[in-house]
């Protein structure tokens, strides 16, 4: 089992798909790709998000409160197996600034311990201390799984500074059926299919190449939220029935 813990800014920004052509070749002169884009190919990234019935931890988030956190069941490809790797991620954001903590797990632990409170085994300190602070938000938040989004991504790093990210998202769908990682990749569309999101993940200022580039793309920040838009967009088709079940 592994496990990763960091803190960083994410600036996001909504392209087209001119503005996505012209900066490519600009990002290749200062940033290697992630090393998930094998042969300059995209992954795709699936997840499930946890959350009450009445959908409580995205209306919370999207009123851009001081400080908010979200439970993501996530994998980089669809599994088969039990033993295959995912994981398991409770990402908070406060004032602005993203921590996130994420476990490693085999899909029938992550399973085991969402849905049975069945801890995986661990002997490693960091490890269990994480698992603590997911049990401790399961035990205090009646959440379930309440939405699929998977996306197709594109990712760089600096070459200079590996902790600055650059990454694209499209290809962006999300689901309320048939919530499981085993199904793969289909939904609706959260972004129109000529968009992509781009974040900027980075624990400083912005490079100023960077900044010059987008000034002259007209390349602006934007608030953006895959988990929010899917929301917003569930509650304008289901506006009747939402409503009367106090969910939007």
């Amino acid at each position: 089992m592994a496990i990763k813990s960091f803190q960083r800014y994410e600036k996001k920004f909504i392209l087209n798909e001119t503005q996505y052509k012209k900066l490519l070749p600009i990002l290749y002169e200062y940033m290697n790709e992630d090393k998930f884009c094998k042969n300059g190919e995209n992954y795709n990234i699936y997840s499930i998000y946890y959350d009450t019935l009445d959908n409580q931890v995205i209306r919370h988030s999207i009123n851009k409160p001081y400080y908010k956190e979200k439970l993501r069941l996530r994998s980089y490809k669809a599994p088969i197996g039990e033993n295959d790797k995912v994981f398991l991620e409770l990402k908070k954001k406060i004032n602005g600034i993203v921590n996130k903590r994420r476990a490693t797990l085999t899909l029938k632990e992550a399973y085991k311990f969402l849905e049975d409170r069945i801890r995986p085994k661990s002997l490693d300190f960091l490890n269990n201390q994480v698992l603590d602070e997911i049990e401790y938000y399961l035990n205090n938040n009646k959440v379930s799984p309440r939405v699929y989004i998977s996306y197709s991504r594109k990712a760089f790093f600096g070459k200079n500074d590996k902790d600055f990210r650059i990454t694209f998202d499209s290809n962006i769908l999300g689901r309320r059926d048939n919530l499981s990682l085993q199904l793969g990749l289909y939904g609706e569309n959260i972004l129109p299919r000529d968009s992509y999101l781009m974040e900027v993940k980075i624990l400083g200022a912005i490079p100023i190449w960077l900044s010059k580039t987008m000034s002259e793309l007209e390349i602006y920040n934007t608030h953006f939220s895959k988990y929010g838009s899917e929301y917003v967009k569930y509650c304008l088709n289901n506006n009747y029935n939402s409503r009367r079940k106090n969910i939007c």
